[in-house]
């Protein structure tokens, strides 16, 4: 299993994953084609012996302020605050492999990278374990709840703070 970036000819296959592992939270084709084309460093596929048994979508945005569902974003915020991670899915066979974790650590790389400091989510069915283990913590914020309450009962807004970048001083010694 290989996480690679995703192309606009894996779509077919995305839709698919996420038929199969979140049939309660449908999208439409665009708002995967609109994810990839606004931020297609954000976006990959988990390759699998048999083609694509995963994905992960993420993007600049701002904080506490999940976009809705099978919505479109039209442009990426010039002043983002986190990066925020769309989806994560995984067919059961990718399931217990660490693909999850590996493609968490390469989306907080993607996110530094990007100058933000924070990398923000909303966990879904009883997800929130998986990502407490990845360094995320619920965020309760009361203007939120009328959203998540769209997803489930157990939806959680979550964000995991980056570790700021170490300097050298001209001493030699590191500083935060």
């Amino acid at each position: 299993m290989l996480w690679r970036p995703m192309t606009a000819t894996d779509l077919p296959a995305v839709l698919a994953v996420a038929a199969v592992v979140h049939p309660d939270y449908p999208e439409d084709e665009t708002v995967f084609a609109e994810r990839l084309r606004l931020f297609p460093q954000g976006c990959l596929v988990l390759e699998g012996a048999d083609g694509p048994i995963g994905y992960v979508i993420a993007h600049p945005w701002q904080r506490a302020a999940p976009p809705a569902l099978n919505s479109l974003l039209r442009e990426l915020p010039s002043q983002a605050g986190c990066f925020y991670i769309h989806d994560l899915a995984l067919l059961p066979q990718a399931r217990g492999s660490g693909a999850g974790g590996v493609v968490a650590a390469r989306l907080a790389e993607i996110a530094a990278d990007a100058g933000l400091s924070c990398l923000a989510l909303v966990a879904i069915e009883g997800s929130s374990g998986f990502w407490r283990r990845q360094g995320f913590r619920a965020v309760h914020e009361p203007a939120l709840a009328e959203k998540l309450a769209s997803y489930d009962d157990a939806a959680r807004y979550m964000e995991r703070a980056l570790q700021p970048e170490h300097e050298t001083t001209a001493e030699g010694r590191t500083t935060p």
